[in-house]
């Protein structure tokens, strides 16, 4: 297992840390507690120091599933993670009270790292107003916390007010080599490492997708490489190239994905990869734009829409739809991201009333509108309400 230093405190962190969002279930769709149990202290006797869990993963669950996991001994080997629910702050008193309930959920004394979960610039105009500047600072006086950190899903200009609105430890950013420009991108990543905020990435392999089911003109790329990997090496490598990263997350829930990652953990330098590997990363990224039935990069020019549709997070999911094929979860993703259930207000492509004003300003000159009827009738019909019901019960079991 190689490890990298996290700027402000000198943890000597595994490049590879464990999620706990998407753990092993049975059928009666609930954790399999042995199975992932298992999975769990193998990567961690592996190397691993790093797990990562959250307030509403697996319905509520995966917090106090990791207080067993890491009994006998192993909540002192790792750097144990987990977040505040924004969306689910009304007050300054809520943010003591969800952690104190994380802190009794998880069987500890103190989070490692802790970190306000999902901010965007409207989310985080929200707590900040609420407080949480003086949360993080007291939770950190009194140990309950000792890093904090934030995780993040908005647009790329909402990031840098965000890392400059306080003295982070860490932040979370979705990364990989299809999202160099999406929410915060490599200028994102960049920016942090600059402020000397380590820097810890979701979602290397999008969800799995990158991995999985490759297209046929993708997976001829990949075999033009004189040394032969999976997807999913390439898409990790080129993550752990940057050295600007310090931990990369994988929701690893399968025994053969666990020893494939942490084999490629034990090899990932920084500044690794050739410059012809890397021009071969850059023919995959450019096939699956091409791939991509609506051409967004993500730039953001278009908005804000005058009636708030989320144009770059429809598409975004839109195409994942497309060259992807995951129906049921993208539909789930559709509706907890663009629903509002998450906080702010809804961004359905539905909302869309045909002004024409994104027209005058999308730098690809998408014919958006038109792309938005295709949105809403590949991504809402008659069950969205029902799928935004089930992301209201992920998302807010307020069981403290």
């Amino acid at each position: 297992m190689l490890y990298r230093t996290m700027p402000k405190n000198g943890d000597e962190l595994s490049i590879l840390g464990f999620g706990a969002m998407r753990l092993p279930m049975k059928e009666d769709g609930m954790i399999d507690e042995e199975r992932a149990t298992k999975q769990i202290r193998y990567a961690i006797d592996s190397g691993v120091n790093y797990v990562d869990t959250a307030w509403p993963y697996h319905m509520g669950q995966s917090e106090p599933f990791l207080s067993r996991a890491l009994s006998d001994g192993y909540r002192e080997k790792v750097k144990l993670a987990t977040k505040l629910p924004t969306w689910m702050i009304e007050s300054r008193e809520d943010m003591d009270k969800f952690l104190n309930a994380q802190l009794e959920k998880l069987n500890t004394d103190h989070i490692d790292y802790y970190l306000i979960h999902s901010l965007m610039g409207e989310s985080w105009s929200n707590v900040e107003k609420l407080g949480i500047i003086d949360f993080l600072d007291k939770a950190k006086a009194d140990g309950r916390i000792i890093n904090a950190g934030f995780s993040f899903h908005g647009a790329p200009d909402e990031f840098k007010p965000i890392v400059d609105a306080y003295d982070w430890d860490f932040c979370l950013i979705q990364y990989n080599f299809l999202d160099e420009k999406l929410q915060a991108g490599t200028e994102g990543l960049k920016y942090a490492a600059s402020k000397d905020i380590g820097v810890i990435i979701m979602e290397p392999l999008r969800g799995g997708s990158l991995a999985g089911k490759v297209p046929h003109a993708v997976e001829d790329i990949w075999n033009e490489a004189p040394t032969k990997r999976t997807a999913a090496e390439w898409a990790l490598r080129w993550v752990w190239n940057h050295p600007e990263v310090t931990v990369v997350l994988s929701g690893m829930n399968e025994e053969a994905h666990i020893e494939e990652n942490l084999k490629i953990a034990g090899e990932a330098l920084p500044d690794s990869l050739t410059e012809n590997e890397l021009e071969l990363v850059g023919k995959a990224e450019k096939k699956y734009r091409e791939l991509m039935k609506a051409g967004c990069t993500g730039c953001s020019y278009c908005m804000p829409c005058p009636v708030g549709v989320d144009i770059p997070v429809c598409f975004e999911l839109y195409n994942s739809l497309n060259m992807f094929g995951d129906k049921d979860q993208t539909k789930f993703m559709y509706a907890a991201r663009l629903s509002g259930v998450t906080g702010g207000e809804p961004g359905l492509a539905s909302l869309c009333v045909q002004c024409g004003k994104c027209l005058e300003k999308c730098p690809q000159h998408l014919d958006i509108p038109t792309f938005l009827e295709y949105v809403v009738e590949d991504l809402e019909g008659p069950d969205l309400e029902q799928r935004i019901g089930m992301a209201k019960m992920f998302l807010k079991n307020k069981d403290i």
